[in-house]
């Protein structure tokens, strides 16, 4: 069964208060559940202590004249920032000082978001943010990756998912979803763990795109993101703990949501006249199918679109592919150049000892 038919039957039971089974539960039978459990307590111990916390974010952004931008984040660790040291480091604190650079308004954030939550904790947040913000202008939902690790019936989380994203359309907020990441990508966790986690994971993240859309919203993949730089660039990209990104890591993610984000608030716009650009992987496709590719490369942004003035073909609802996402500017030989630049002072640091932090120390001596 392809990836797009998996989608439409998660996203089917979803819909219909059926199930299929925990994540994975087929390829489980493969391996045998002994050989996941050890290699997942492997994982654990690899990737290391988990952080106390995360900053609190919440607050205002940026400036200018006019009523605040409304902006709500929910989801799990990713959303809440785990893995940055300050709150300006947080994807929805880039986003809110990008939005208002971009709109000239201040933007309030309003963060309900909780570290290890599944996507059936999502009610509860959407439920603790409309107390705080009545009238929403945009949310943003990063959620997944513990539905893959706990093995949560995939069209559960997906149901709560929608469920959601239908809740705040109907408030007139925009919503945009960061999709489940491939965490097939994470080089802590060993075959044949990771070969399934990334099966599971864009699974879900498909299924997610097919019922966000169908509900109203658009979705950015996120995927493998970070993955590519993850065995080079790990200490650059990767938080202590080996799992949760960095700032520098928050930075990239939120370089791939940001656009989505400022155009459905209408801060740009993809022009009608111009057609979707093939050469770039763009198009128009039924959503499974955009979903299912939009899994394969990160960055990709799925919402709804017509052909010929209707929503629907007789392959479901039609949905457009966008690349808003460029490729960082950064290349491989600049963050080398800035890798052997960090090694170097940390050997120049161990060399010198604790006295070269100590102000005034050498003229002391």
């Amino acid at each position: 069964m392809g990836r797009p038919r998996r989608a439409r039957k998660i996203a089917a039971a979803a819909a219909y208060g059926g199930g299929i089974g925990a994540a994975g539960i087929g390829a489980l039978g493969l391996v045998g559940y002994g050989v996941l459990k050890v290699e997942a307590l492997l994982a654990r111990r690899i990737v290391g202590k988990p952080f106390d916390g995360a900053p609190d974010d919440n607050g205002r952004y940026g400036s200018g004249l006019g009523y605040p931008v409304q902006f709500l984040v929910l989801g799990d660790s990713s959303a809440a920032g785990m893995g940055t040291q300050t709150a300006q480091q947080t994807v929805g604190a880039i986003i809110a000082n990008g939005v208002s650079a971009l709109s000239g308004r201040p933007v309030q954030l309003t963060n309900v978001a909780v570290s290890g939550a599944e996507s059936t904790g999502l009610d509860a947040q959407l439920a603790a943010a409309l107390e705080e913000v009545d009238n929403p202008d945009v949310a943003l939902i990063l959620i997944g990756a513990n539905d893959v690790t706990h093995r949560i019936d995939k069209a559960l989380a997906v149901r709560h998912l929608e469920q959601t994203v239908r809740a705040l359309r109907a408030t007139d907020c925009e919503v945009i979803v960061g999709t489940c990441p491939d965490l097939g990508t994470i080089e802590p966790v060993a075959q044949p763990l990771r070969l399934l986690a990334r099966r599971w994971s864009r699974d879900l993240a498909a299924a997610q795109t097919v019922a966000v859309v169908e509900a109203g919203g658009r979705t950015v993949s996120l995927g493998d993101l970070l993955g590519p730089q993850f065995a080079t660039f790990s200490q650059e990209l990767f938080s202590n703990d080996g799992f949760h990104p960095s700032p520098a890591g928050y930075a990239r993610v939120a370089s791939a949501l940001l656009p989505s984000v400022c155009d459905a608030l209408g801060l740009w716009s993809y022009p009608e006249h111009i057609q979707p650009d093939l050469l770039r992987g763009e198009g128009v496709e039924p959503v499974a199918v955009a979903a299912g590719q939009a899994v394969r490369e990160a960055g990709t942004e799925v919402s709804a679109t017509a052909v010929g003035g209707q929503p629907r073909g007789p392959r479901g609802r039609w949905a457009i592919l966008l690349r808003r996402h460029r490729r960082p500017v950064t290349d491989r030989s600049e963050l080398a150049e800035v890798s052997q630049d960090r090694d170097a002072s940390e050997r120049t640091e161990a060399e010198t000892g604790d006295e070269a932090h100590i102000p005034g120390a050498a003229a002391a001596q």
